[in-house]
């Protein structure tokens, strides 16, 4: 579990750069760059039909993690104590990136 802090503020989990979906997947296979990953969870607030899975926001959380050469995934498993999420204004998973990606 990681300390979280979402900056995609148009994400329909995102309550004050927290997260309310109980836990996200960061994409990115063959990323070499945070820029290649991408918050596969990211909803646009208003225009996905689902809700929040949790009433509250935590600041903790799971994160599933694909991109299998940064250094803090072991088994699809995020190990970093703190994560970014970036993609201010982002209007699909892609317009977002895990800005904690660290090269092996």
């Amino acid at each position: 579990m990681a300390e979280l802090k979402c900056a995609v503020e148009n994400c329909m989990y995102n309550n004050s750069k927290c997260c309310c979906k109980g836990d996200i997947l960061v994409g990115g296979k063959n990323a070499g760059c945070e820029d290649d990953t991408c918050c596969e969870s990211f909803s646009q607030e208003g225009r996905d039909r689902f809700t929040s899975a949790l009433e509250h926001p935590s600041r903790v959380i799971s994160i599933d993690c694909e991109a299998a050469d940064c250094k803090y995934n072991s088994n699809y498993k995020c190990t970093a104590a703190h994560v970014d999420i970036k993609g201010c204004g982002a209007c699909d998973c892609r317009e977002t990136a895990c800005a904690t990606f660290a090269a092996k």
